[in-house]
């Protein structure tokens, strides 16, 4: 499994550049873009400058995020289309294979309106992706704080976005699985093992505080390492199911630390140290 990087917890890191550069003094193979910023690069350098600057720096780029705005109007979903499409490209233009977004846990809509409206979009946004030689993966979202947030209960557990990967029926659509959510739900080992790696198209590791599960929210997660998951656990089950895409770190925080970037870079090389040794990987 590959050790990787979103922009979520290292500070203000630079360019896309300067990203791959401190992801790889740092000792991880992967890390998340936007397509957008993907597509500029690549306009900038060429794509053939591009890949042979991410393979000399031994960086491969994990996923982008699913740019359009499915939750809102129909307008606006349609308004953004074309720009998904380009993302898709210039992620297939340097061997990015996955694409995400995330499902919050309620919504001021009525539920099943928002399902039905969402199921459709999504399966475009699949079927835009597809030609590109690219997966999709749906996080969800776990934190009880959240459930609540808005009006009406949703999605935020794993075996009800899995059988709505099922009805959005496209064959590249498949889990972001992160172990916060996998936390918040209070999910075990045998869940984890009871999936088929093929389902899982991305991983995001973070750890949570010292309080009740109840209580665990969700821009307060910590380091892997420093907290109360059983990541050891967790990237062990992933292992033996045969998972062997990239587990890229995500840490929300209520503000920007203060800290600087080299910190939390080292602050986060430690903590991937810590947790996959614990994990005998």
């Amino acid at each position: 499994m590959l050790k990787g990087l979103t922009r979520a917890g290292i500070g203000a890191v630079g360019s896309i550049e300067d990203f791959v550069r401190a992801a790889a003094a740092h000792e991880f193979e992967a890390i998340t873009a936007g397509g957008k910023e993907l597509e500029d690069w690549i306009t900038e350098k060429g794509a053939d400058s591009v890949n042979a600057f991410l393979s000399e720096q031994g960086i491969s780029i994990a996923s982008i995020g699913l740019s359009v705005q499915w939750r809102t109007t129909e307008e606006e979903f349609t308004a953004g289309l074309a720009r998904v499409a380009k993302d898709a490209e210039a992620a297939a233009a340097v061997g990015c294979t996955t694409c995400t977004t995330y499902v919050l846990p309620s919504t001021d809509d009525k539920a099943a309106h928002f399902m039905a409206i969402a199921t459709r979009r999504l399966r475009i946004c699949a079927q835009i992706l597809a030609p590109y030689g690219i997966r999709f993966g749906l996080e969800f979202v776990g934190p009880h704080h959240l459930r609540t947030r808005w009006a009406n209960p949703f999605v935020w557990g794993l075996q009800e976005t899995i059988d709505w990967i099922d009805a959005i029926d496209e064959r590249n659509v498949g889990l972001l699985f992160d172990s916060y959510h996998w936390y918040t739900n209070e999910l075990g080992i045998d869940d984890i093992l009871r999936l088929d790696p093929s389902q899982i198209v991305l991983v995001h590791i973070n750890d949570a505080p010292d309080v009740p599960v109840s209580e665990a929210i969700d821009n307060e997660r910590l380091y892997p390492g420093e907290g109360v998951i059983d990541l050891a656990g967790f990237l062990r089950a992933l292992k033996q199911i045969g998972y062997k895409g990239t587990v890229a770190q995500e840490i929300l925080v209520p503000k920007p630390s203060e800290e600087s970037s080299e910190t939390l870079l080292l602050r986060s090389q430690e903590g991937f140290r810590k947790v996959y040794s614990a994990a005998g990987l």
